[in-house]
Order: C-alpha cells, then structure tokens, then sequence
C-alpha cells in the first residue's frame, strides 16, 4: 500500500476527482509546457458529464489564467483505463500541435498520465499488510494496534502529517459552522450546519449530542462544496464524515489531541486497504466507494477512541462498508450538494451506531472487512454507467424534469 500521505490530501473542493486531480494535472502539463501559443483540453467520459457541476473548467482556467485555453466535452467518450480522463494539447504559433499529454484522476485527487500505470503504485507497506486479515494477525503477533502499524512503516513523521491533516479537518468544521448563504452551482442549495449546529444546543439528551455531530459533518460537506480547503478523506464528496465523528468524540469526551492523530491513523489505514485492493472512485464504483470508505475509516476510527479491540475495529469497518454497498453517485446537476451533502452527515451517525455495535460484540462476525470489499468491486461493476458519477441517473434525473 501507498503512504496515508497520498490518501489524505488537501486542496480545496469540490471533487477530489472531478477538481483537485484536474487542475493538478493542468499544473503538470503547463509546468513543461507554459510557452505555448494557445491549448486545448478535452474531457472524457465522467469528467465531461458533470465536469460542470463540479467546476472542473473553472480548476482548469485557473491555471491557465492569462493564457488561452478551450475546453471541449466529451461525456459520452469513456477512455478504457479510467472514466475520469483527460486530454491537453498545446499548440505553437503556427498551429501545429507542440505537445499533448492524457492524465487519468483516478480518485481522491491523485492523477496519472497515460505512460504509468494506474495499479502501479509506490509501497511503503510490506505487501502482506495489504489485507486487513493479515494486519490483524501481525497486531497479535506484534502486541500492536492497527495505528502502530502507520508509524512503523513510515516512520514518526507520519504524526507530524498528521498534525496538519487534523488542522485543516477542524478548520473546516470551523468555517462552516458560521458560514451560511446559498452554495452555488443553481440547485439553489441553502448552507444548514450553521443553523443546525444553533439548534443543537437547544435539543435535550441523547438526541441533542448526536444533533452536533450532525452540524460537524454538514460544515466541512459545505465547506467543500463551496470550494473550500478540505482533506480527502478519502476523497472531497465524503470529506464531511470522519472530520465530524471526530470533531464530536473530541468535544464530548474530551480527547486527547494525540488520541485523535492515532485515531486518524487508523481511519487511514482502513481507507489505504480499500484503495489498495478496491476504488474510493465514484465514477469507477459509485459512491460505496466514497461515503462506504468514508463511513467504514471513521467507524473504525471512533471504534479505537471508544477502547475497542483492533477486532472491533475491523467489525466497525466491516459494517461501514458493507451497509453501502450499491450505494449509487448521481449528483443533481452533477453538483457535489445533493445527494452528497445529506449524506455525509447520515453516515457520520451511522459511524457511531456502527462503533457502539461493534463494542457490544465481541468483535466476531461472519463477513470480514476483505470479502467486503471484494462484494464492493463486484457491485461496482454491475452498477450500470448512469449511476456512477454521469448525472443521467437516479436523483440526477429528478434535476432533468422540464429542462
């Protein structure tokens, strides 16, 4: 598995897919070719079908400012390697091509061009703690927990990433619990957490804790979809999740910071084993394999905090997952508000419910976190086109009626 270092990124939203692995292609591109005449970039596949609605032209001018460039779309050209691909030309003075370059975002920001190899990645982890059977196996052996494993691969210094993850995740929270307006984009889409976090404190016993948590989530979710600075975790469309089950733990209980950076890790490395051996795309699996992921890291983080096992922490993460399979991404008018934001704050409390299941067990159950995630690939490869990040179907749909 890769470093947790390439699964949480920071960058600002609202897709880690669909913006920030964009615009960071078109940083690569101009970066060799910035003296060229004029450009061209074409989008494929699900990047040209909601690229719109999640302000992929609007990265990618960016970083062209100054020059020009035109955008072309694609969105019923699906490249075989990735649905998320796209193409920049450079041209000279005379119009002939200088350079051109394809680069795949194959999810929670990261990008590859179309000489790598996408299942090719740089492993910082031995390769029999790519499944989580084996991870536990080696936590017994070892005496360790599921977060030791982090240090001792990458060193100390993970702590230290982990640091400034943790900061941008609460400043997040921060911003969007007093932000309020409309998100733009057209839906018309009214920011909540400010006013529900307001309501919270007014709700009496259990319900009015878990109201807050709700807030958390619903801050970053509209934090990021306002384009603001958020962490994949794994990716911006389900962002909100871990930083509010996190955010809420550390408010109620108390906990200490360094209990939150451990508690990261171990989020983390649950994140790494289904990018590793599945997809955090929601244009490769739909969107199991953003708020699922998301849902079963932050299980599986509050599961740690709470004083589970790693075994109910794997349990945890098992349900995370699997209570989302076929879990379809069809973003109204392709913009990551609805059914994106609601659904972050869902599955932040779905992430406690899972924790306090799991340390009412014993941490035995008959599916495992690894057979989980082989049921989600097979899922996302049944699920047909329109409901993997195309906006054609689905809730989508419902934006189409009377256009």
């Amino acid at each position: 598995m890769e470093s947790l270092r390439e699964l949480y990124r920071y960058g600002y939203g609202p897709s880690s897919s669909h913006t920030m692995g964009p615009r960071k292609a078109a940083e690569d591109f101009i970066s060799g070719h910035g003296d060229a005449d004029r450009y061209v970039c074409k989008l494929f596949g699900s990047l040209a079908a909601t690229g719109k609605g999640h302000f992929t032209d609007s990265a990618i001018e960016a970083v062209f400012k100054g020059r020009r460039i035109e955008i072309q779309w694609f969105p019923d050209v699906v490249k075989e390697r990735h649905p998320n691909a796209l193409t920049f030309t450079a041209y000279n003075a005379s119009g002939e091509i200088s350079a051109e370059q394809t680069y795949y975002s194959v999810g929670g920001g990261k990008i590859v061009t179309e000489d790598e190899d996408i299942s090719r990645k740089k492993e910082v982890y031995p390769a029999l703690l790519s499944h989580m059977g084996n991870i536990l196996k080696y936590c017994t052996k070892e005496g360790l927990q599921i977060w030791e494993i982090a240090v001792k691969f990458e060193g100390e210094e993970i702590m230290d990433y982990m640091e400034r993850i943790w900061d941008i995740m609460e400043d997040s929270v921060e911003r969007g619990l007093i932000a309020e307006g409309v998100l733009k984009g057209g839906l018309k889409f009214a920011r909540k957490a400010c006013q529900y976090h307001t309501k919270a404190y007014d709700m009496s016993g259990p319900l009015g804790y878990t109201a807050k948590a709700i807030s958390y989530s619903l801050a970053v979710a509209e934090e990021n979809a306002s384009g603001g600075l958020v962490v994949t975790a794994p990716t911006c469309g389900s962002c909100g999740v871990l930083p509010g089950v996190l955010h809420y733990l550390h408010k109620v209980y108390n906990i200490p910071r360094v209990k939150i950076l451990r508690a990261l890790l171990t989020a983390g490395i649950v994140g790494n084993i289904i990018k590793h051996n599945g997809s955090i795309s929601g244009a490769e699996v739909g969107c199991q394999g953003e708020i699922g992921s998301a849902c079963a890291m932050a299980s599986a983080a509050a599961t740690y905090l709470l004083g589970g096992t790693i075994h109910q922490i794997e349990y945890a993460a098992e349900m995370g997952l699997e209570h989302h399979l076929g879990l379809t991404c069809d973003p109204m008018m392709g913009l990551v508000q609805i059914p994106c934001i609601e659904r972050n704050a869902l599955a932040t409390m779905r992430s406690l419910n899972h924790a306090t299941f799991a340390l009412l067990s014993d941490g035995r159950h008959r599916v495992s976190f690894d057979e989980v995630i082989q049921v989600m690939m097979q899922t996302g490869e049944a699920l047909p086109y329109i409901f993997k990040e195309t906006s054609r179907g689905g809730l989508a749909s419902i934006s189409q009626v009377g256009k």
